[in-house]
């Protein structure tokens, strides 16, 4: 799978622009500002349906129009397909492929399977356990078809028992008959989300260790650790253990909610305490890495990668490595920033692989290389 054709039309800072791709490299250069990132958000669009950086769809619409769209072709196995996103003020959201619209968004996601690696993943180490869930979520949302949907179900049964609760804590009376259904639905709605993590976390730390070690040529010792209260106790077990520390604090205290990845260096220390800028950047992608080649695995085909700025905080020994291990088989069509063009084509020269250039400047799209 491979994206040939990319048209953007007043999205973020650009008035229009459509650009054709190589089946391999494509490194967007320009100065900061330009809007390199923006045309990796626009392809982010076409695979997941939403912006990488900016959950509010209407804030991508360029200032002083009224709507945005952003196309792609998309090449599968010999077969065109034609994605398009369309969005106008104060409307819902348009998304189609081959011009027939979807119902539901999450139909489209995992058809068109996406990596990213960002400044902005900084998050996943140094944020709350939120960030490190939506991260699974996201993985295996593009593998598993009803796992989205199990997980928006689960949310929605603990927005209700947290207002159960709250509710409770005001005519201090609690509705027991209602709390055990709503018990009974979050156990059956969150224990096999809590079996599908702990599955995507078996097969998934050994493509992380092998990343992570190829990158720093195993010079420091990493761990990663899927960590789940569901692990050491029922779960309906724990909602009745906890009930009254519940009632107290008005919000269910035990759960899938509370999942977490702990990351680890030099043994037990917390990477987010004890780790470099360089030592958090690259377990950062080793993550995405390891994300790439197990839904390789799991689609059969390779999905695209998308590199936002990569080269920032890695010495050059590491930055060469990593250009060697997305350049191999293992790894499909590649989209890249840097704001400097003459680094991607002496990186490129080195290990002798063919990248297509395109020069951005203030939302103007030059192409230095014709893609072949």
């Amino acid at each position: 799978m491979w994206l040939k054709q990319l048209s953007v039309l007043n999205f973020k800072n650009y008035s229009e622009a459509t650009l054709h791709f190589a089946p391999e490299v494509n490194a967007f250069t320009g100065r900061n500002g330009a809007g390199k990132t923006n045309l990796l958000d626009a392809i982010h669009y076409l695979s997941l349906c939403k912006s990488y950086f900016n959950p509010v769809d209407s804030q991508q619409i360029k200032q002083g129009e009224e709507w945005f769209m952003v196309q792609g072709e998309f090449d599968k196995d010999g077969r065109p397909d034609v994605v398009a996103c369309s969005l106008k003020r104060n409307q819902k959201k348009q998304f189609k492929k081959n011009k027939k619209e979807y119902t539901r968004l999450a139909d489209h996601i995992g058809l068109f399977p996406l990596v990213m690696i960002s400044p902005n993943d900084a998050v996943i180490v140094t944020d709350g356990s939120e960030e490190r869930r939506r991260f699974i979520d996201n993985v295996i949302s593009q593998t598993d078809p009803h796992y989205l949907d199990g997980l928006i179900a689960y949310n929605r049964c603990l927005a209700q028992r947290n207002s159960l609760l709250k509710q409770a804590t005001k005519t201090g009376m609690l509705d027991k008959g209602v709390l055990d259904v709503l018990d009974m639905q979050l156990v059956d709605l969150g224990v096999p989300i809590f079996e599908k993590r702990q599955a995507f976390m078996t097969a998934f730390i050994p493509e992380f260790n092998r990343h992570y070690q190829f990158l720093t040529d195993t010079a420091e010792e990493v761990s990663l650790v899927y960590e789940s209260q569901l692990m050491a106790a029922t779960f309906a077990g724990l909602l009745a253990q906890h009930l009254d520390r519940d009632r107290a604090l008005e919000r269910t205290t035990v759960g899938i909610h509370k999942d977490d990845l702990l990351f680890a260096i030099h043994g037990d220390m917390p990477l987010k305490k004890f780790g470099s800028q360089g030592q958090q950047k690259s377990f950062l992608i080793a993550l995405k890495l390891a994300q790439y080649s197990f839904l390789y695995k799991q689609k059969a085909f390779k999905p695209l990668l998308l590199l936002d700025d990569i080269f920032d905080k890695l010495d050059e020994g590491r930055t060469r490595k990593l250009m060697q291990m997305v350049s191999a088989d293992d790894f499909g069509q590649i989209f890249l920033t840097d704001t400097d063009a003459v680094r991607i084509n002496r990186i490129f020269e080195e290990i002798n692989r063919k990248v297509c250039v395109f020069e951005i400047n203030g939302g103007v799209v030059n192409q230095l290389e014709v893609a072949v």
